[in-house]
């Protein structure tokens, strides 16, 4: 595995392995750790823009002249982003909101180079869920594979339920590796 020139801000084991996937490993893995309240009218896609946004610039302050990586990922069903679940019953609200049609994934990317520039990408991916039966949504909120994460794990037992995806599979697990590789090619990490 090489060793990048950048800073990954974020803990999700999935996005490290993500980047190992594409031979990209950062040198330090620096979490941001900030609100991620949504803002009142916010659209989905204005919250995951700014969550990767403020996430970078929290890590770049604390680095400054390091290059930063920072991504948000949401699921949202309507106009509705579906934040992290608190417990078994919240997430079986989850999967009944699921179960049987069709949501979005979006997931923004945000790097930060040496000079302090900013740069941010947002990919939007379509899903369409079987109907799952009560069964099948018990056993899934059972697994608790849903805990820490938006909705799902995609690269879990979800899988198996998932009928069509049209965009980007890496972008659902939490990090659309074509345009995080090119920003941070953009940024000077090779």
């Amino acid at each position: 595995m090489t060793v990048r020139n950048f800073i990954l801000a974020s803990g999700s084991q999935p996005r490290k392995m993500l980047l190992q996937q594409i031979d990209y490993e950062p040198k330090l893995i620096d979490p941001a750790d900030i609100d991620e309240t949504t803002l009142k009218f916010e659209t989905p896609t204005a919250y995951v823009k700014r969550m990767a946004r403020e996430k970078a610039l929290a890590v770049a302050k604390r680095h400054p002249g390091e290059v930063i990586l920072a991504c948000d990922t949401v699921v949202v069903v309507g106009n509705r982003v579906l934040h992290k679940s608190k417990n078994p019953e919240e997430q079986t609200l989850v999967m009944k909101a699921l179960s049987g049609k069709a949501h979005k994934v979006l997931s923004a990317v945000c790097v930060v180079n040496k000079d302090g520039k900013l740069a941010l990408r947002c990919v939007a991916t379509r899903l369409l869920m079987k109907k799952m039966t009560e069964a099948e949504i018990k056993d899934y909120v059972d697994s608790n594979e849903w805990v820490g994460c938006c909705g799902y794990k995609i690269e879990g037992r979800l899988a198996a339920y998932v009928k069509k995806i049209v965009g980007s599979y890496s972008g659902v697990v939490g990090l659309p590796l074509w345009e995080a590789r090119n920003l941070l090619e953009g940024a000077g990490v090779k």
